[in-house]
């Protein structure tokens, strides 16, 4: 039977909740593997586990009870070992990499924040800002909409001003957060998102990090942000040693890390 893996902790952990249920339908009862002072969250593995709604609930609401009662390396939906041996093996190679990263998330939580544009005020901001712009766009108007070329030469402008403006917020939102946080996490970029950011936040002061998000909305009204935390620390599980010895321990390394 395969094992489940939704996070590590260590052995002294307080217990879950006796009969927590966690991924699979039915679900799979949440059971502990210790190995010396380290623990594994873990259940035993569906069968053609899928990221459907109510496994991707009840993988967070492990970790979320979990990580209340202190700090857990939450791994990725979907990290699943050949079986429990494999874990603990993997528990006992990495000891020394899993209780650094416990040390440094206890207390700590993730708030992921994306960026993006209002069209509209960002245009205006842009034509605000850019007197080339402003000047053809002027041209154009006062020529009755000017010729082709002129029209595309503006849409032209307004494209670079816009994505220019884009990396000048990006860097700004960082820029504005990052004294907040703890650490900061850079995500992929994606299609639509001028930024892509997580940060590790201490539970404790998390107001603070808040009303740094809502001074950086009110003091920037033609960027769109949208914050999902507190969330257990993804973006800052980092992997164990690269070159683990033999399979089993790539298969709960594989999946923590950076999205």
């Amino acid at each position: 039977m395969s094992t489940y893996v939704y996070g590590i902790t260590a052995s002294s952990h307080p217990s879950l909740p006796e009969g927590m249920e966690g991924v699979g339908k039915p679900a799979r009862l949440v059971r502990i593997l210790e190995e010396g002072d380290l623990a594994a969250i873990v259940s035993d593995a569906p069968e053609g586990l899928r990221p459907k709604r109510n496994d991707l609930l009840a993988h967070q609401n492990v970790l979320s009870e979990a990580g209340a009662a202190g700090p857990v390396l939450p791994m990725r939906f979907g990290n699943v070992a050949p079986d429990d041996a494999a874990v603990t093996g993997v528990l006992a190679e990495r000891a020394e990499h899993y209780r650094e990263r416990l040390a440094t998330l206890e207390g700590k939580v993730e708030y992921n924040v994306k960026a993006s544009h209002d069209e509209q005020a960002a245009l205006h901001r842009v034509m605000a800002d850019n007197p080339e712009v402003q000047a053809l766009a002027e041209a154009n108007r006062q020529a009755g909409g000017g010729s082709y070329e002129q029209k595309l030469q503006l849409g032209e402008m307004v494209v670079t001003a816009l994505q220019s403006r884009e990396a000048e917020d990006a860097v700004e939102l960082h820029r504005i957060l990052e004294p907040a946080a703890f650490a900061v996490s850079v995500g992929p970029e994606s299609t639509g998102w001028l930024a892509n950011l997580s940060f590790l936040v201490e539970r404790d002061s998390a107001e603070v990090f808040l009303a740094a998000v809502e001074e950086a909305r009110k003091g920037h009204p033609h960027i769109e942000l949208r914050m999902n935390g507190p969330l257990p620390p993804y973006s800052f599980v980092e992997p164990g040693p690269s070159e683990p010895a033999g399979a089993a321990p790539e298969a709960m390394g594989s999946q923590t890390g950076r999205e």
